[in-house]
């Protein structure tokens, strides 16, 4: 079965280990871990997570065998990782994926966005459920929620802000003027977009799940 036009059996490796990884088990789709290894095979987070139900309950001789060959071995896991991460273009798109083209979606949500490091379009998701749950007049820094969720992500309430007063200018139904120019503007226009019509309840529970990210 091909889940991934860029998934391989070598993969099961570092997946493996990740599975592994105290506490043992299935990892949280959005937990760090989980997005790190996504972002470096390529390979969306959803998928991942797929895979590791896999390893909980083998389904094959194959991965059977796999698991079993390192079960107790956790050094031996651990050098076949360092091995594969070792090999040219692993993570960056080169040697490791000659012929096949790697199309970048969802890696770009978990990369700071250009002109605000500190900021990535996965933190913008979290701040819009949010903006989302208050009032304008509630979208200050002293906001219980809001110094909440910018402790949760280790930015300023300000921040937070910030972000809630360029999704007002963007808001159709608030026609808010816009703040002085943003290099934050386009990524939450991309996010208002993907997010901001969509049904609420399907917002809120992804970024139930990104909250994983950040803990």
């Amino acid at each position: 079965m091909t889940i991934h036009p860029l998934w391989t059996d070598e993969y099961w490796l570092p997946l493996l280990k990740l599975y592994k990884a105290a506490p043992e088990g299935v990892k949280p789709m959005y937990s760090r871990g989980m997005v790190e290894l996504a972002v470096g095979l390529h390979i969306p987070p959803q998928l991942l997570y797929r895979q590791m139900f896999r390893l909980r309950r083998p389904d094959s001789p194959w991965l059977r065998r796999l698991c079993e060959g390192y079960a107790g071995n956790p050094r031996r896991l651990s050098r076949d990782v360092k091995k594969l991460r070792r090999m040219s273009g692993f993570s960056s798109g080169g040697g490791f994926y000659d012929g096949v083209q790697v199309c970048e979606t969802f890696e770009k949500d978990f990369r700071p966005v250009d002109g605000c490091p500190g900021l990535k379009p996965v933190m913008l998701v979290m701040v819009l459920d949010l903006y989302f749950r208050l009032t304008p007049p509630t979208m200050v820094d002293d906001t219980p929620e809001v110094v909440q969720l910018a402790r949760l992500m280790r930015v300023k309430p300000h921040d937070v802000v910030e972000v809630m007063a360029l999704f007002q200018a963007i808001d159709p139904y608030l026609h808010r003027p816009r703040p002085q120019e943003s290099p934050l503007l386009d990524a939450c226009r991309d996010v208002w977009q993907r997010y901001g019509n969509a049904d609420p309840s399907e917002l809120a529970s992804l970024a139930a799940q990104l909250r994983e990210y950040f803990l």
